[in-house]
């Protein structure tokens, strides 16, 4: 891990001045995309080739990239009811349990959320109504692992707020199936169709629609970096959730944290991925240098030792400074995905902290609580997003239609401003129409 002193060496490297999502190709990744398309291409080429194979040949496409880039040939793109009621059978009666609680959590928490949320009102002539979205899409990452808390976290939220329908894609994996535990985990979430697609050519079929995925209005959900640039070429056809990159965790922490749990909170987001950013913000010393030490013992224990490694050694920070202020300045700075408040007087900190994409505090809220179960969406913001953006919630999956409707008294008394500002815009024909009112010209109109 990088070992800074001093608030304004850290503040240079938590800046985030690299450019978004500027992560180059492994190599065996660019041999792959060499061996199915032909030629050397960037992640972007791959995404807009990838795209523009779906929206023109829809399940055809989605069949070809199965079998050249997942290696399964598949016979049907949709999950069946059996294979649901067989993942029942198959998956782990602890785990399903789990699943239920969480569920059960997340709902619960969402549902908090709705009934805080502005309502429909007309008030005076104006006014707003809410509508759940018609249709959502929810990507799941998959294909070497299973993410079944994704599912929970995705399509909860787009349940609570009434959604009228939810399909889900996500990877299968080499014998052309998806994982029991993420099959029961879209059950219990109340997923209505899930479909055997991954990749950026999921994300198109959501926003184009095929022979069999339907189009959708929203596409929600974090994947890998095709899948983020897929969302982004996307935009515009369709909404977004955001654009999630890897995960990131600041620790803020003072003389009476506990090293060995800091270490292994660091740990946790390390061992996600091999971009992650595991970062710890001390006023002490001496609690940066037994973390340190606690951090090389702890890694001797994982299976995703290697992952974690990288993960540190590129984006691990061990940063000293002076005081919370400056902690607390630098946190708003970089706009972390998790923020883990380890800290005496910790309430005195949160009002102060204007972007984080969650908070953790105290040693009793560890993010990975958050990551399952807690009950807020652990689809965060990423990448410095949460100066501008906002945890995936029911908010996401609602509309608003502004409503005017002015008495004639009123249109009357507002009429000639609206001319005034038409005549300065030039705009001649809206002057006209509301001239006509005021002089109810419309009455004289030919009707015939």
């Amino acid at each position: 891990m990088i070992k800074i002193e001093g608030f304004d060496k850290a503040r240079l490297l938590l800046a985030r001045w690299a450019p978004f999502k500027s992560f180059p190709l492994p190599p065996e990744l660019k041999e792959k995309i060499r061996n199915v398309f032909g030629e050397e291409l960037s992640a972007e080429e791959v995404v807009e080739r990838i795209i523009a194979d779906v929206r023109d040949e829809g399940d055809r496409a989605l069949f070809h990239y199965a079998s050249k880039l997942d290696g399964v040939e598949l016979d049907s793109l949709e999950v069946s009811h059996g294979e649901i009621a067989t993942a029942y059978e198959n998956v782990d009666v602890e785990l399903a349990s789990a699943l239920k609680l969480a569920a059960q959590r997340i709902s619960n928490f969402h549902l908090s959320c709705k009934r805080r949320t502005e309502a429909s009102f007309l008030e005076a002539g104006l006014g707003q109504q809410i509508h759940p979205l018609d249709r959502v899409g929810i990507y799941v990452p998959g294909g070497t692992a299973a993410y079944p808390s994704t599912v929970l976290m995705t399509a909860i939220p787009a349940r609570v707020a009434g959604v009228r329908e939810i399909i889900m894609t996500t990877p299968v994996r080499k014998d052309g199936m998806i994982p029991v535990s993420t099959l029961v985990a879209a059950d219990i979430a109340q997923v209505d169709r899930i479909f055997k697609v991954g990749g950026a050519q999921a994300i198109a079929s959501l926003a184009f629609g095929t022979e069999s995925v339907p189009r959708v209005d929203k596409v929600c959900g974090p994947g890998n970096i095709f899948v983020v640039l897929a969302k982004k070429a996307v935009y515009g056809v369709v909404a977004i959730d955001g654009l999630q990159g890897p995960s990131e965790v600041i620790i803020v922490a003072d003389e009476t944290a506990n090293p060995a749990l800091c270490a292994a909170d660091l740990l946790a987001q390390a061992e996600h991925d091999p971009l992650a950013s595991a970062v710890l913000i001390t006023t002490s010393p001496e609690l940066a240098e037994r973390v340190d030490r606690e951090i090389s013992i702890q890694l001797t224990k994982l299976e995703r030792q290697a992952i974690a490694v990288s993960a540190l050694e590129a984006r691990g920070m061990l940063v000293v400074i002076a005081n919370i202020d400056e902690a607390v300045e630098l946190v708003n700075l970089y706009a972390p995905e998790h923020l883990s408040l380890m800290l005496h007087d910790a309430s005195s900190v949160i009002q102060k902290i204007r972007s984080a994409g969650c908070i953790f505090v105290g040693s009793s809220s560890p993010v990975v609580l958050g990551d399952y179960i807690a009950g807020p969406s652990h689809v965060l913001p990423t990448e410095g997003s949460a100066r501008f953006s906002s945890p995936l919630g029911v908010n996401d999956f609602l509309k608003v239609t502004s409503l005017v409707s002015l008495d004639e008294a009123m249109m009357q008394e507002l009429a000639p401003a609206a001319i005034t500002m038409a005549r300065a815009e030039g705009l001649d024909a809206h002057a006209r129409a509301m001239e006509m009112r005021l002089k109810r010209e419309y009455g004289k109109v030919d009707k015939t």
